[in-house]
């Protein structure tokens, strides 16, 4: 219980940890089971505050759900919680205006450029050619 009244866990994490200090794997899973029969524990309620919280942040939903991933939450939560998540394109250009200011990328160099700061930020393809605007033409 001191674990939950700090912060919010995922199940698999909390599993993982109460094993590693030693608790027998048989009354670890029957506490689980219990702190979810109680709500206490909830692996979607978890996946929509990490989702809310990061995308606050300005990251984009694939580096979100490979976190998640990465924390052991089954893919169904995942793609819930990121389904209820914020209008991605436009978070993308918020994003993207909020380090390189309002106007479009003036040159092709300019738009790889901010294309990739978004990448990294876990925006997918279709998220970056929506934040970045109009596309260049050879001339320009």
């Amino acid at each position: 219980m001191a674990l939950l009244a700090r912060r919010d866990h995922p199940s698999t994490q909390l599993r993982e940890r109460l094993q590693q200090q030693g608790f027998d794997p048989a009354l670890v899973a029957a506490t689980l089971a219990e702190l979810v029969a109680e709500r206490a524990l909830d692996d979607q309620r978890y996946a929509q505050n990490y989702v809310a919280y990061h995308a606050s942040r300005g990251q984009g939903p694939v580096r979100i759900a490979a976190d998640l991933k990465g924390l052991g939450l089954p893919a169904e939560l995942i793609d819930a919680a990121l389904d209820s998540g914020p209008d991605w394109r436009s978070l993308a250009r918020r994003a993207r205006d909020r380090k390189f200011g309002p106007g479009e990328p003036g040159s092709w160099g300019e738009r790889a450029r901010q294309a990739r700061f978004l990448q990294y930020r876990g925006f997918s393809s279709d998220h970056i050619r929506s934040a970045l605007g109009r596309d260049l033409t050879p001339e320009e």
